[in-house]
């Protein structure tokens, strides 16, 4: 098997929102976008957190019915997110799924972020894969 890397595979350009955001303006991105969480970054565009759905969901419950204003990002995202570098291996980040929760994975380089991976997308690079291996054993 030869090295497949994360970024080969990964979203250069992933969404995000500013950590001074509010629930509601991060549940209106992902509704447009149809992305299940996005990163959230300061400023200089470092990573500072992660928001999903999952995340929003008893936010915006009290927004509409008990009419309260929605919480700013910064209190509900998940601070300690699991990230990984362009040159960690597929494998490498496989390995992790297997036993880790989450769906998306911030790419980091340097403390910015420059991508997002998904699940989906290292089993496309694992498929891509076998069908190398595969096809060489024809």
């Amino acid at each position: 098997m030869h090295s497949i890397l994360v970024t080969d595979f990964m979203n250069h350009q992933p969404t995000v929102i500013l950590h001074t955001a509010n629930i509601r303006e991060a549940v209106i991105l992902m509704l447009e976008k149809k992305i299940i969480g996005i990163s959230v970054v300061d400023e200089q565009h470092n990573l500072v957190g992660y928001v999903s759905e999952q995340d929003c969901v008893a936010q915006m419950l009290n927004v509409v019915f008990h009419e309260e204003e929605p919480s700013s990002v910064q209190e509900v995202m998940a601070k300690n997110v699991t990230t990984v570098t362009p040159g960690t291996t597929i494998v490498e980040l496989a390995q992790t799924i297997i036993t880790s929760r989450p769906k998306n994975y911030p790419v980091i380089d340097d403390g910015k972020l420059v991508g997002l991976i998904s699940r989906t997308e290292v089993l496309q690079a694992l498929i891509d894969n076998s069908n190398d291996t595969y096809h060489a054993h024809d």
